[in-house]
């Protein structure tokens, strides 16, 4: 809405007869920016030059009104009449706080002379390429992995460049550090902060909050942040933005002098005591504040004595209450009551709370109203609200977005680029775009967004030393075989995951609805996103290897099904063979079948009665047959103790190694030559290839990959492949001297 004393000046300018007049009355009331009385003296008013002079001057602010008014009216439109929704989600405690739309300079002023002035705002704007600072505390593997949506939507719509504080513990700090440097993001920092170093500063508090110890964490920020961050905003993970960050973060402009902390109001009645019988909240102003999102002045709290200031708050109140209900939340509250000029009250639309008693609906009425969206109810997406729908499906769209689309330069704001992206940059400048397989080399430089431990994951170390995990890696076409994985195998395991983002929210619900995949938490889940076009294989089987808590691995693919017992067996093993002292590679041989449903054999002497039989094969025997005969099946069948084989050319078994092992080649992508490489430089490195008498797994069946799909009908696919292998040879050579002349010489003779 327009001004009333902005209507005034519209008409003097029409009614340019009565210009003397209305300047009279005009200087009378008196200005309404500062608020001041302009009284002129008579004869001022009654001097021609005088009045020639003001009309110039009325003239001036004329156009600067008209001016405003232009900003205005494009403002309304862009935000379809957000400027004029009553009260601004302020319900109950206008009389004694600051509104969002009061400026520092309005605070002193009477209650008299506030109704004087004028009610429209004028929206404060981040300066271009401020540096935002976004704080979150994050714990566990369920919460970094609801940070990314978070994150994403702020990354979504921002203009500005961020800096993140995480306030971690030692899970969620592996899983955002990597996420964040394979993600790249430009103009984007992160930092970390230790939570077990302030567990001390709130360990005291006795907390009902699922949250836990971390839902109190928020308290401790002052201490926990750099001294010389002066302002942050703080946010809980189960946020999601729809609009620029940089848009909250202009409203610490609007803080008086004395105002520390900015908040939304809590828009259920938890505060107000009337829930249910005998309910009894901490006190709090009205209707209290929610903590879900906060602007916090930390210049000021610091300088005003915030920490000892609230834990004299929380003292006092445990004293009646004897643990918080909304952990951080009560205590904030109780200590707003007692210092309320110290609270900057924000919008309600920067933090819609969705829980099932919350008034949000009263917060907005287009979706132009809304800012922020806060899950803050434990049911999360299950709330009940008219409009669940609705915010469920802006919510997914952020859970689903394809994260390397974020990536984007900020235009106009300079950066100091990453090392790892400095790098990156310079090994694509290198490359010569001209060369016949440069999408290949390219992909093996390529840098894919990460995000470990996907689920949660517990693991015990055993005592003896012994433990083994089965690392292998997976597209979203393999999932079905999870269950019968688990299954056969009691041990850790980690699985490295190729998908999209979309794909990652599929595999989540798949898993989260299967009872052998609940009841397994020492599987460790590693999505590494989809990027270029060509499938990773060996970089994505690298990040499964490198994410192992066992001495020793069984490097495997997950169409195979090892044995009933190989876990147990494996691990006696590795103590017969002396593996802790020794360069040793465990073959396990491998046998397929053709039979989707398949009676699976209970020991080696049913496995070779299904082998006569004809129901099981020695793996790949009709089409690949050079990649395993090495293993010596013949020797096998009536082997009863380990034997040692020879490296052959082109042999790719399955093995069990010490987890200090070789890393795969990542130049190899897609089909051909992935396994084989990494089994050769494991003989370079003079590992013994060894069977093992009583192990097997056999391969399942299943539709043929996209991959060897291409191998077979492109020419030119096969052809990189053979260069690639050329220059691993070569690359072998330089590496491990003349002894790796052998495999250049073996490739030859084939």
């Amino acid at each position: 809405m327009l001004c009333p004393c902005r209507g005034k000046l519209k008409l003097l300018v029409v009614s340019l007869s009565f210009v003397i007049l209305f300047t009279w009355l005009y200087l009378l009331v008196g200005n309404s920016e500062n608020g001041r009385s302009l009284l002129l003296s008579a004869c001022l008013v009654e001097s021609t030059e005088a009045r020639l002079l003001e009309r110039d001057v009325l003239a001036s602010r004329v156009r600067e009104v008209e001016e405003e008014n232009r900003q205005i009216r494009l403002q309304l439109s862009q935000s379809q009449g957000l400027a004029a929704q009553p009260a601004e989600g302020n319900y109950g405690n206008q009389q004694w706080v600051a509104s969002a739309d009061t400026g520092p300079e309005d605070v002193e002023n009477t209650a008299e002379e506030r109704a004087n002035h004028s009610e429209c705002s004028r929206s404060p704007t981040a300066e271009k390429c401020e540096l935002i600072h976004v704080a979150c505390v994050c714990a566990g593997h369920n919460a970094s992995r609801d940070v990314v949506t978070l994150v994403k939507s702020i990354l979504f719509h921002r203009r500005n460049p961020l800096h993140f504080h995480f306030i971690t513990d030692t899970v969620a700090n592996q899983i955002l550090s990597t996420l964040f440097q394979s993600w790249m993001v430009p103009s984007v920092q992160v930092s970390f902060y230790d939570a077990d170093e302030l567990k001390s500063e709130v360990s005291w508090i006795p907390n009902k909050h699922y949250s836990g110890i971390y839902g109190l964490m928020k308290l401790t920020l002052t201490k926990a942040l750099p001294s010389n961050l002066s302002k942050v905003i703080v946010l809980d993970t189960d946020i999601t933005f729809a609009t620029d960050i940089a848009e909250l973060w202009a409203i610490f402009r609007k803080f008086t002098e004395k105002q520390v902390i900015g908040l939304v109001e809590n828009q259920s009645d938890w505060y107000l005591g009337n829930l249910w019988k005998n309910h009894k909240p901490w006190p709090a102003l009205g209707r209290g504040f929610n903590t879900g999102v906060i602007l916090l002045y930390l210049e000021r709290l610091r300088r005003i004595g915030w920490e000892q200031m609230w834990r004299l708050t929380a003292e006092r109140e445990l004293m009646s209450m004897l643990s918080t209900s909304l952990a951080d939340q009560d205590i904030f509250n109780a200590f707003i009551k007692q210092n309320p000029v110290l609270v900057h009250q924000l919008p309600c639309f920067w933090n819609v709370q969705l829980s099932d008693h919350t008034r949000s609906e009263q917060c907005y009425t287009e979706v132009s109203d809304l800012k922020v969206i806060h899950w803050n109810s434990p049911k999360k997406l299950r709330v009940k609200n008219k409009h669940v729908e609705f915010f469920r499906n802006l919510y997914l769209t952020f859970l689903e977005y394809d994260g390397n689309l974020l990536r984007r330069e900020l235009f106009g704001c300079p950066s100091q680029a990453s090392s790892e992206s400095t790098v990156l940059q310079q090994a694509l400048e290198e490359l010569d775009e001209d060369d016949q397989c440069y999408d290949f080399r390219r992909e093996r430089i390529m840098v894919h967004r990460v995000h470990l431990y996907f689920l949660q994951y517990e693991y015990t170390p055993t005592d003896d030393g012994t433990d083994i995990t089965l690392v292998a890696q997976l597209s979203m076409d393999r999932l079905q075989m999870l269950e019968a994985i688990c299954k056969h195998w009691e041990g850790p395991i980690s699985l490295a995951l190729y998908m999209s983002d979309a794909e990652a929210q599929q595999f989540l619900r798949y898993a989260q609805a299967s009872e052998v995949l609940k009841n397994r938490k020492n599987v460790g889940y590693h999505i590494v996103y989809k990027e270029g076009q060509f499938y990773p294989v060996n970089l994505v089987r690298n990040v499964a290897l490198r994410n192992v808590n066992t001495p020793y691995v069984f490097l495997t693919d997950v169409d195979f099904l090892p044995m009933y017992g190989l876990y147990d067996y494996l691990r006696k093993s590795i103590v017969q063979l002396d593996m802790a002292n020794t360069k040793k590679a465990l073959v396990v041989p491998a046998f397929e079948t053709l039979r989707y449903r398949l009676s699976f054999p209970k020991s080696k002497a049913e496995l070779l009665s299904m082998l006569d039989m004809g129901t099981l094969y020695t793996f790949r025997y009709h089409v690949w047959t050079k990649g395993h005969a090495p293993t010596n099946y013949a020797k096998w069948r009536t082997a009863t103790t380990p034997y040692k084989v020879e490296w052959e050319a082109d042999f790719e078994p399955y093995v069990v190694v010490r987890r200090d092992c070789p890393e795969y080649d990542q130049r190899f992508v897609g089909f051909g030559w992935n396994k084989v490489s990494h089994i050769m430089e494991l003989d370079a490195q003079e590992y013994d290839l060894i069977v093992l008498p009583n192990a097997f797994m056999i391969h399942m069946p299943h539709a043929p990959s996209f991959d060897i799909s291409k191998f077979r009908s492109s020419p030119s696919y096969r052809y990189c492949l053979t260069t690639l292998k050329d220059e691993f040879h070569q690359d072998l050579s330089r590496k491990y001297g003349s002894a790796a002349l052998k495999y250049l010489t073996a490739q030859r003779n084939i």
